[in-house]
């Protein structure tokens, strides 16, 4: 019984358990072989413990996105503001075939009947994106490489805009490099620039 008690999990630990269990399953099976006795055993729990914290499979699918999605692209920092949006667009583009990009391709599908879900999963993906955008911006406003009117979030994150609709309309997972050289050249950095 002592042994139980120091191997049983609560809270915090058995909801990182259920959320890596359930990261695995999607990267796996996608959302449609997403199910709770999957996550459940691949956990080490009851299906109990993951309905007390997700009410659906729906739920726990975009809070393990979430999960997953939590390590944030680091924005670089090369002292150059065209430097810093090419090494950032090459490394979203070669994210792209990461897990957590085809978790959130099968999420987006699978979920399209359930639009509160949905809107959870687009606020993620941009609100993730926005961030090392705005920091490279920023230090290039410091820099007086890029005009203040820049750290705007629909300015700032121009050049993720275009890179994405490149993956949505050629249907890609990956982009030529001499694609994102012209989406800054020609586009971003006239855009931003001082």
């Amino acid at each position: 019984m002592a042994t139980m008690a120091k191997t049983r999990r609560r809270g915090t630990e058995l909801a990182e358990a259920i959320l890596r269990a359930a990261a695995d399953e999607l990267a796996e099976a996608g959302y449609p072989g997403l199910t709770m006795e999957r996550v459940a055993q691949r956990a080490g729990t009851n299906k109990n413990a993951i309905y007390r914290r997700w009410p659906n499979r729906a739920a726990l699918g975009v809070a393990a996105y979430r999960h997953l999605a939590a390590d944030t692209l680091e924005p670089p920092d090369t002292g150059n503001l065209r430097e810093d949006a090419l090494a950032l667009l090459r490394a979203i583009n070669c994210g792209q075939t990461s897990p957590a990009a085809r978790v959130l391709r099968g999420l987006l599908t699978g979920v399209g009947d359930e639009p509160e879900l949905r809107e959870q999963l687009h606020q993620q993906a941009a609100e993730g994106g926005t961030k090392p955008w705005l920091a490279i911006v920023e230090r290039a406003v410091a820099r007086g490489e890029a005009r203040p009117g820049a750290r705007h979030p629909r300015v700032a994150t121009v050049a993720l805009v275009l890179l994405r609709n490149e993956f949505l309309t050629r249907g890609l997972t990956t982009v030529d490099d001499a694609v994102l050289v012209e989406l800054v050249d020609e586009v971003y950095l006239p855009l931003v620039g001082a």
